[in-house]
């Protein structure tokens, strides 16, 4: 793995899972590795539940566009992971995949997306410990 190991989040919208996984691995990684995220069909706009559930942490996430996901992406990444994107996210060899069950904020509003925001942040903090260890 790289000095400063790279982490891609994929997600269908790229709006909301992996718009929060990131935002929280940036937090608590504290500038130690290096995070992305991306979309195999990305929204408009980051889903305003998961922007209002990590605002009540201090985490503006207001800024961040949705991008496409590229094979670069992945080519760039050390560890890179599903959040339900399907057969849409190339695979490389030598890469780390890790599929990580969670359900869709999108349509939701905040007291539904509170407890998906709280299972990332505790998977979040165990990829941190890991990979920093």
């Amino acid at each position: 793995m790289a000095e400063i190991p790279e982490v891609l989040f994929v997600c269908v919208h790229n709006a909301g899972r992996s718009q929060m996984a990131a935002a929280l691995l940036q937090h608590h990684g504290l500038g130690r590795i290096a995070v992305r995220s991306a979309g195999s069909e990305p929204a408009d706009r980051v889903n305003p539940a998961a922007v209002e559930a990590l605002a009540e942490w201090g985490l503006d996430i207001t800024t961040e566009v949705p991008s496409k996901l590229t094979t670069g992406d992945v080519q760039a990444s050390d560890v890179v992971i599903t959040m339900g994107c399907g057969d849409t996210c190339p695979v490389f060899p030598g890469k780390r995949y890790l599929d990580w069950r969670l359900d869709d904020p999108a349509g939701k509003g905040v007291d539904a997306v509170r407890p998906i925001r709280d299972d990332i942040d505790r998977r979040v903090r165990s990829l941190v410990a890991e990979l920093l260890d």
